[in-house]
């Protein structure tokens, strides 16, 4: 199977499941599938002011600010400060989530996953590499600075493009000249 280009200006943006801000979906599993029943969700959100996450019962998230000066979100009770870019920090959709926007509004990447159907994991890359999606796991590559391009087919990936990769593909080789983000997705159902 070829890998599956997901290009960022073919997305239609959304508003939050709370209406707090817009999102645009990368991709959903299943196809189709809404905010109360995907197994995985993968989006990118523009978050212009502070206020409450959307509560996502059973669903575990990770979220990685892509531009801007950063937030602070406080998890339960909890602050952590991500004001880091491009570095992912995992929380559980179950729990109560504030944000507080650092100095001005963000770009997010957001991974969700209910945790009854699916793991994730995300990585962040800087240089080229070789992508090798393990039996039973998809990956999906999205650049968040920078380009990439795969070289066996040659596809150039620009800011925010990503690509979806399966488990019976061979390993893919991709240039880095920026940021990649790479998450795992197994089911484990």
């Amino acid at each position: 199977m070829a890998p599956q280009i997901l290009r960022a200006h073919d997305r239609t943006p959304a508003p939050w499941k709370n209406g707090g801000g817009i999102t645009t979906e990368v991709m959903a599993h299943p196809q189709g599938a809404g905010a109360d029943d995907f197994a995985w969700r993968i989006s990118v959100a523009d978050v212009a002011s502070s206020g409450p996450f959307s509560a996502f019962e059973g669903v575990d998230r990770i979220i990685t600010v892509v531009e801007g000066p950063g937030m602070a979100l406080t998890v339960d009770g909890t602050e952590h400060v991500v004001d880091t870019r491009c570095a992912p920090l995992a929380f559980s959709g179950d729990a109560t989530t504030d944000c507080r926007l650092l100095d001005g509004p963000i770009v997010d990447f957001n991974v969700m996953v209910r945790r009854t159907e699916a793991k994730a994991d995300v990585s962040v890359e800087r240089r080229s590499t070789v992508l090798r999606p393990a039996p039973g796991t998809r990956v999906l590559a999205i650049v968040l600075d920078g380009t990439a391009a795969l070289r066996r087919e040659p596809v150039r990936l620009g800011r925010l493009d990503a690509v979806l990769f399966h488990d019976d593909e061979d390993p893919a080789d991709i240039a880095v000249d920026g940021v990649l983000a790479v998450v795992s997705l197994t089911d484990i159902r």
